[in-house]
């Protein structure tokens, strides 16, 4: 939540294989970091991605490469060693 708050670059949610409802629900009581929900009750999306456990994290660039791929929950040791770093990189070239 603190990283989206931050405004450090978009985040999108990909709702894998739970109903639609459900997911809006959960965030709608827990919070809702992201500019884009998107829905993928077939999973399809996430066998593109190659997820096989969630939650799964994703840093892609402004040309669709998957620039980091974070299995298991962000930490903050993850968010400012890792995730910041990168997203910085990437935005400075």
């Amino acid at each position: 939540m603190e990283l989206a708050k931050s405004g450090l670059v978009p985040i999108v949610g990909l709702n894998y294989k739970d109903g639609r409802q459900e997911g809006l629900g959960w965030l709608q009581e827990f919070g809702d970091p992201y500019m884009a929900s998107a829905f993928d009750r077939e999973g399809r999306v996430g066998i593109d991605y190659g997820v096989y456990g969630v939650p799964e994290t994703f840093v892609i660039d402004q040309r669709g490469i998957i620039r980091m791929k974070h299995i298991g929950p962000l930490t903050p040791q993850v968010i400012t060693g890792k995730l910041i770093p990168l997203i910085r990189e990437l935005k400075n070239g």
